[in-house]
């Protein structure tokens, strides 16, 4: 990371640190939903914008996680800390066992297949599976997590927890982009075919890249079932799994600051606006269209992996 990146995140890190001393709670309580859904937006970001796999199911791992954690504290009687092991563990294999059969589905088909997945899931929670799911009303009164003798039950330290949920995704993220998987998954992107023509492993980096999304987004769930103290089948439905689908395609794909802008613009833009009622849906609307048109890759389309202009500008 060079200097000029490291002073826009240094300050973007230091706005987001001083944001609960000068809010109130109920903008404390959007800006933390938001640190969580950029964590979520981020970890799909890996499937579709730099491995460029159609996932429209990805509500499904940060509903395993967020429901794993709350069921092992409410149903079991586990310690939040002891949840988060199983609630990082259980989609990550989960996103293998599903992705393993439709790895080698492109575009469309992946995508109406994840979009099926995402509708059983949803069911199977409203349904009570196996009675420990709470039905369509879901679990509530998930205990705080408690570290050290210090109880994260306040709506600042939930904050700063997904600040720091946030921080740690960076980090992650920044070594993909400059490791062997992200130089594949990159290659990937731009063309199969070639990708397979010089030894990458295709399969492998398609799986390793749901495995990898999968984690994160399900450490994002258990932080979203301390914010809430519960969790609900229609918080993971198949329309979440829209909404970070379109996150990542409007901020930009591959872009961190682009999915960051995105999760802004998709979630915390229209909370500004709520005294419009559903007007504001109306502008919503035709401002992404307005983006899409103006902007096809994006508010903050990515620059790594272009071509030099050097090399395709016409004498």
């Amino acid at each position: 990371m060079n200097t000029k990146n490291i002073v826009y995140y240094g300050a973007f890190l230091l706005i987001l640190s001083i944001i609960p001393f000068s809010l109130n709670s109920n903008w404390v309580s959007v800006m933390t939903t938001f640190l969580i859904y950029s964590v979520v937006s981020l970890s799909q970001d890996i499937v579709l914008g730099r491995a460029g796999m159609f996932d429209m199911g990805h509500a499904i791992f940060f509903g395993l996680g967020a429901y794993s954690s709350a069921i092992l504290n409410m149903v079991f009687g586990w310690p939040i800390i002891a949840t988060i092991p199983v609630a990082i563990i259980l989609p990550t294999i989960a996103s293998v066992l599903l992705a393993a059969p439709i790895i080698h589905l492109r575009g469309d088909y992946l995508l109406v297949t994840t979009i099926g997945f995402n509708i059983v899931f949803t069911q199977a929670l409203k349904n009570n599976v196996f009675g420990i799911t709470g039905g369509p009303n879901g679990i509530f009164g998930v205990e705080p997590l408690k570290l050290f003798g210090f109880s994260f039950s306040s709506q600042t330290s939930i904050y700063f927890l997904a600040l720091f949920l946030l921080i740690l995704t960076l980090i992650v993220i920044h070594n993909l982009e400059t490791s062997k998987p992200g130089r594949a998954l990159h290659y990937l992107n731009e063309d199969q075919l070639a990708s397979e023509c010089i030894g990458i492993n295709t399969r492998f980096y398609r799986l390793y890249a749901f495995a990898l999304s999968a984690a994160i987004a399900g450490l994002a769930g258990v932080v979203f079932t301390l914010q809430f103290s519960a969790v609900s089948p229609d918080a993971f439905n198949f329309i979440q799994s829209v909404l970070f689908f379109t996150i990542v395609l409007v901020g930009g794909p591959s872009s961190i600051p682009g999915v960051l802008l995105g999760t802004f613009f998709m979630f915390v833009v229209p909370e500004m606006f709520r005294q419009f009622a559903e007007a504001r849906y109306l502008v919503f609307g035709i401002a992404m269209i307005v983006i899409m048109i103006f902007r096809p890759k994006g508010i903050w389309p990515a620059k790594f992996g272009r071509i030099p202009k050097y090399l395709i500008r016409e004498e």
